[in-house]
């Protein structure tokens, strides 16, 4: 979409306001937005913003990163073809963004160019990358005293559940549908008031643009309806916790054939696809840092039997298995057969969890590795001996944990760049030193209201 075609758009749709947003270090969506007057100019030439903006952590505290101060900025340019209208308020449309350094390149510090540079590594490889993130968040009303409860506590999966939030998922699939999103799956999930609901895959920064979309445009309904949709890993103490799975499946370059799938081998995975789920096992616990990267995603990842894998495993249908592979539809296996990725949370800036996810697999690819035998159990239940034995690993069990093993871990390191991987250890080391000094009503207060 040119320029001029997004003015008219927006001008079509009697927008106002038009939001540049961007997900910066610590998972938060954040923005600025023009008038419709500027647009044109601001499209060509975006907008500045201060460059310590991204060493927020969520309880909005800068952090004393070199270079990262108060001298300097960025440009935030939005990406044209992610236009959306917004229909939960008034006379405003919303684009993603790239930051832009003083020169018109990708700043170190852009989560979006990241995720551009390593599609294209996987591009050289001849493979194209086909995610979608399978979310679930929880609905919530405020109380008068300032509480927030669940919307209501209907059972897992349950009609009475879909009924009772029917006209906000009737509404929401609606704007999904006028912001280009197709909606596959909806069902009431597992926890009092908490909702899973499905979009369709798309290539890698299509379905990181989508997520961005996704969490903003669940939230936005949510409020319409005069009700909280939050995304934290885990709102309620005693309750199941919102994950987002990242389903994905390996393409060739014109996107034709599932790399992934071999009918004649063993659970239908050819030897790229066992390499590939073999980098992501071998750097799951760094790589845990940027897919379950708050304080609070630790409440629900390190809950072995919960179903929220917290082993370094694999299996088929196994979802006790950090890395499952996931059954095809009856007839279309070669399109359908995928890997999820289960370790993984909304409260995560979706294009560095892709980045991140990307570069594992490659480096499984490029070192030819080998994941081992699938473990067709609850890897909780195997005993140390045999774990150890068959190289499981638990995972992080704190977001200081987390941030080790992405500090450890050369590869990872390299994935993120010198200076994007010190602004992200910064904010979120940050983080644990402060949520660890306080109670934790005000870690779930702060962690329910900014995801």
């Amino acid at each position: 979409m040119t320029r001029d075609e997004v003015v008219q758009r927006a001008r079509e749709h009697g927008a106002r306001f038009i939001r540049f947003l961007y997900c910066d270090t610590a998972g938060v969506i954040r923005g600025k937005a023009v008038h419709i007057d500027i647009l044109g100019d601001r499209l060509r030439n975006g907008v500045g913003l201060p460059i310590a903006l991204q060493g927020l952590n969520i309880l909005d505290q800068l952090q004393p990163v070199e270079n990262l101060g108060p001298v300097g900025e960025v440009r935030l340019v939005p990406d044209t073809s992610t236009f959306h209208a917004l229909p939960y308020v008034p006379h405003q449309a919303a684009l993603t963004c790239d930051f832009l350094d003083s020169d018109g390149g990708p700043w170190a510090l852009d989560p979006r160019s990241l995720l551009r540079y390593h599609i294209d590594r996987a591009a050289t490889r001849g493979l194209g990358v086909q995610p979608a993130f399978e979310n679930e968040f929880t609905l919530l009303n405020r109380t008068p005293e300032g509480q927030y409860v669940p919307f209501d506590q209907s059972p897992t999966y349950s009609a009475a559940g879909m009924t009772n939030a029917a006209g906000f998922i009737d509404d929401l699939s609606a704007t999904f549908e006028m912001q280009g999103l197709t909606v596959e799956h909806y069902h009431p999930e597992a926890g009092p008031g908490q909702q899973e609901l499905t979009i369709r895959h798309a290539d890698a920064m299509r379905a990181a643009d989508n997520q961005i979309i996704f969490r903003e445009t669940v939230r936005g309904v949510a409020s319409k309806h005069g009700i909280h949709a939050s995304f934290a890993p885990k709102p309620i103490t005693d309750q199941p916790g919102n994950g987002a799975h990242i389903h994905f499946s390996l393409w060739d370059a014109g996107f034709n054939r599932n790399r992934l799938y071999d009918p004649e081998a063993l659970y239908g995975l050819t030897p790229l696809a066992r390499s590939f789920l073999a980098g992501v096992l071998a750097h799951l616990p760094a790589l845990t840092a940027l897919t379950c990267p708050t304080y609070n995603s630790y409440r629900r990842l390190h809950q072995p039997r919960s179903w929220t894998s917290a082993f370094t495993a694999w299996g088929p249908d196994n979802r006790e298995a950090a890395v499952r592979v996931a059954s095809g539809l009856w007839g279309a296996d070669g399109r359908t057969v995928n890997l999820e990725l289960r370790p993984v949370d909304p409260s995560c800036n979706p294009y560095l969890a892709l980045a991140g996810l990307i570069a594992a697999g490659i480096d499984g690819i490029d070192k030819e590795l080998d994941p081992g035998e699938p473990v067709q159990v609850d890897p909780a239940t195997l005993s140390n001996e045999d774990r150890e034995a068959r190289g499981i690993r638990l995972l992080p069990t704190n977001q200081m944990e987390a941030m080790l093993a992405l500090r450890a871990d050369p590869v990872m390191m390299n994935a993120l760049g010198h200076e994007l991987a010190a602004v992200y250890l910064a904010v979120h080391t940050s983080e644990y030193a402060a949520f660890r000094r306080e109670t934790a009503g005000f870690e779930i207060q702060h962690h329910l209201l900014k995801f």
